[in-house]
């Protein structure tokens, strides 16, 4: 009786279980949100020239390297930097710390003084602002995603580290429409000082935090894989100020194994359309919903045709969302 008890101990525990906390229903996002994350330590993004010599020739750094350290101090911002290079400078050397993909390397980068200052030959960036759309809230949890893709900084292509983060308000001010070849954008002031909630980490399912404000709104039923159809579906997201707005869309494809891209879509919506010619930067994370139920978010457009893009299955986002807790 003993050992029998003692192998279905064993049992259970060796068993793999598979248990989210995300809810069966969501608050429906759609709204704008202005988004800013801090960097762990300051990017290089580029390299200039200082006397005709370039830094780019040190084969130890590279473009999308986080400067970690100066001399062995630490930074995590531009100034920093500045302020450990004319404390620490040594000889005209510097020996920085820099982190590249999870490895530690250190070493020395020659300086040059031009007018009094210091140049590293180095472009560098600290921290990225940009637009979005939140695709739900699990208003058990209040963790939130959105975007449904990575966030990436446009010179060096490298995904954007979190050091912190915030989601705030936005307000959508005009649209640069989508043509053939080109993907239009929306344009929206920022208001840095009304934060609904924080950035805890940067995936390429989304963007996901805490939501911090009070949470309104109705609940929609997430919808499991199975139930995705090729078909009619809507999008929500904002065109003008904070109005979020239903539009028609058609499934075309369903591409359940893809990783991000699992939906195929074409807008009919003939008033989007007219407004914005197909889809723009700022739509990512508009949540997708088909027969009462929300089952994914836009995530990509297609530059040859923007009346066509992707979109990433919910339960995805909603099961990385779940990793935050």
């Amino acid at each position: 009786m003993k050992k029998l008890n003692i192998a279905l101990i064993l049992s259970i525990l060796l068993f793999p279980i598979s248990v989210f906390a995300y809810s069966n229903s969501v608050i429906l996002g759609g709204e704008n949100v202005g988004i800013h994350i801090e960097m762990p330590g300051v990017m290089v993004i580029g390299f200039y020239k200082v006397n005709g010599s370039n830094s780019k020739s040190n084969p130890a750094i590279e473009v999308g390297d986080i400067i970690t350290e100066v001399n062995g101090s630490k930074i995590t911002k531009i100034d920093e930097l500045t302020t450990e290079i004319e404390r620490k400078i040594q000889n005209d050397q510097i020996t920085l710390t820099v982190d590249r993909n999870g490895e530690t390397i250190k070493t020395t980068l020659s300086l040059s003084k031009v007018d009094g200052i210091y140049k590293t030959g180095l472009y560098v960036k600290d921290s990225i602002t940009g637009l979005g759309t939140i695709s739900y809230i699990d208003p058990e949890t209040k963790v939130y995603g959105a975007l449904g893709h990575e966030i990436l900084e446009s010179t060096s292509g490298k995904l954007v580290e979190v050091k912190t983060g915030s989601i705030f308000e936005s307000t959508v001010t005009s649209i640069r429409k989508s043509s053939n070849g080109t993907a239009g954008e929306k344009n929206a002031d920022f208001n840095f000082n009304h934060i609904f909630g924080n950035i805890e980490t940067n995936t390429n399912h989304g963007i996901f935090g805490i939501y911090e404000e009070d949470i309104t709104g109705e609940t929609i039923e997430v919808a499991t894989k199975d139930e995705v159809k090729v078909g009619n579906a809507s999008i929500y997201t904002v065109l003008c100020g904070k109005e979020k707005t239903e539009y028609e869309i058609e499934i075309t494809n369903i591409q359940e194994y893809n990783d991000v891209k699992n939906i195929t879509f074409e807008i009919t919506d003939k008033d989007l359309i007219n407004q914005t010619g197909g889809i723009v930067q700022g739509m990512s994370g508009s949540p997708i919903v088909q027969n009462g139920k929300i089952i994914g978010a836009v995530t990509h457009v297609i530059i040859d045709n923007p009346l066509t893009g992707y979109g990433i299955f919910i339960t995805t986002m909603l099961e990385n969302g779940d990793k935050i807790l």
